[in-house]
């Protein structure tokens, strides 16, 4: 579905991206060429209705006559409504030659994540004036092993629990909370296998699945 926005803000985020800079192999450098803006041309232009009906009248002769105008776009792809669980998934495989071959490289990844640089200006559940969507890690899964067969464990942090969590997912609602990760002690989960690790432990993982939870 194309909507028709004001073309001053059509491309705005709630914070400045171009401030990023985002390192190479980090979660913010994938957000960052997720959410790029692209340009549609040649092949991959966009059908336009409105210059369609402007070259072929009333949209009951489009069909008949198929003369349908293509034209050059701008693309980008941004957040409109921030969830109160984010959740990442890496794609951890790439095509070699006829056979997909896994992505081992360690991807970092931060405790507290802002997501306002990837969202909309207009962000549904953001109150006005936020220039911040921050999230607190609280869950890992991390995959071993090749293609064929490998094993999966996880990282869990057991934390209080999130009443203002709760207020976002049955009403909606967002307030100003903490801006710090939400306190709690991290464990590593292999089968029943179930011990506690440091959050540097946590960091260097090499993580498959992120999930946050939204403090603000």
């Amino acid at each position: 579905e194309v909507s028709t926005d004001d073309p001053e803000t059509a491309f705005c985020t709630l914070a400045n991206r171009e401030e990023l800079n985002p390192e190479e192999d980090s979660i913010h450098h994938c957000l960052y060429q997720f959410t790029r803006n692209e340009t549609l041309t040649e092949t991959n232009k966009l059908l336009c209705d409105v210059c369609t009906q402007r070259h072929c009248g009333p949209k009951n002769n489009i069909k008949s006559e198929k003369k349908y105008v293509y034209t050059n776009a701008k693309k980008q792809m941004l957040i409109s409504l921030a969830p109160p669980i984010l959740t990442l998934h890496l794609k951890r495989f790439q095509q070699a030659g006829f056979n997909l071959q896994k992505v081992n490289r360690h991807i970092k990844f931060p405790e507290v994540i802002d997501l306002a640089p990837f969202c909309t200006a207009k962000c549904k559940n953001v109150a006005e004036g936020n220039t911040k969507v921050l999230y607190s890690l609280y869950g890992v899964v991390e995959h071993s092993g090749t293609m064929r067969s490998g094993h999966y464990t996880a990282y869990v942090k057991m934390r209080a629990m999130n009443n203002h969590l709760s207020d976002l997912v049955l009403r909606g609602q967002s307030q100003a909370l903490e801006t710090e990760p939400v306190k709690g002690q991290w464990f590593h989960i292999s089968d029943t296998h179930v011990q506690p690790v440091s959050v540097s432990k946590v960091l260097s993982s090499q993580a498959y699945l992120l999930f946050y939870e939204r403090l603000l």
